[in-house]
């Protein structure tokens, strides 16, 4: 099986963050496990053809799966098309449609807990 990465948050209100990324950026929800106090304990949103993350609630008590704000980067062949999305949805565009100088064209969000969101046309070398 060849290396793989999954990004994981927690969120203080992971059901809000899962709604933000459907609406947002058009995630889709591939699984959702709840805790018996009704908090999402693990879910799994689908990105495109490949991409995956992992969100779950942030603990009541001090844990070291919690973290902290990150900065997450979606490579998109339509960043126009997903601003305008998220845009459209309220999200706060952190940094506005923009070609970069090593031939990008991005954006940034921040979601409503803080963690930004850059999309972009950079695709990384394997």
């Amino acid at each position: 099986m060849p290396p793989t990465i999954y990004p994981t948050l927690r969120y203080n209100d992971a059901k809000a963050a899962m709604r933000w990324l459907t609406d947002s950026f058009g995630f889709t929800e591939h699984s959702v496990m709840s805790s018996p106090d009704g908090t999402v304990s693990h879910a799994e949103l689908a990105w495109g053809d490949g991409g995956m993350v992992m969100i779950g609630s942030r603990s009541d008590t001090p844990s070291p799966f919690d973290t902290g704000r990150a900065c997450i980067y979606l490579v998109t062949d339509d960043p126009d098309g997903l601003h305008k999305r998220a845009t459209e949805a309220g999200a706060e565009i952190v940094m506005e449609l923009t070609d970069q100088d090593y031939g990008s064209r991005e954006f940034a969000a921040a979601d409503p807990e803080g963690n930004v969101w850059c999309l972009g046309t950079y695709q990384p070398a394997r």
